[in-house]
């Protein structure tokens, strides 16, 4: 992969994860400067509902942070693009569909067979 390419793909993840973290501070700072108070058991109950659904929502983009950061880590070792599990390049298209992605199209086609195969 060129320089122009990996400068590219740099930007986009760092991009993605100043993204993720401001999302991330707006959220502590909205549940931690909340002071609702609700005497009506059922909005109590909705309040409740929005934010155990926000917290997973930032769950998972916590995991999307350490694999982004993992990412640029390939980047700066140069292995970023290169399947870890046959060594081939990674597709451009996919990488620009998930630019996280550890592995090529052909060995997750496989990984996500034995998985279905395993009733994972």
């Amino acid at each position: 992969m060129n320089q122009e390419k990996i400068e590219y793909f740099r930007k986009l993840l760092q991009e993605q994860l100043d993204e993720l973290l401001s999302e991330a501070e707006r959220t502590v700072a909205g549940m931690t400067d909340s002071k609702e108070n609700f005497p009506d058991p059922t909005d109590r109950a909705a309040l409740e509902s929005d934010r155990n659904f926000l917290l997973r929502i930032r769950d998972r983009e916590r995991k999307l942070i350490g694999k982004i950061e993992e990412a640029l880590g390939r980047i700066e070792d140069g292995s970023f693009g290169i399947c870890e599990s046959c060594g081939e390049e990674i597709g451009e298209e996919r990488l620009v569909a998930r630019p996280v992605t550890t592995l090529c199209f052909d060995c997750k086609k496989r990984q996500e067979a034995m998985e279905r195969a395993r009733g994972k």
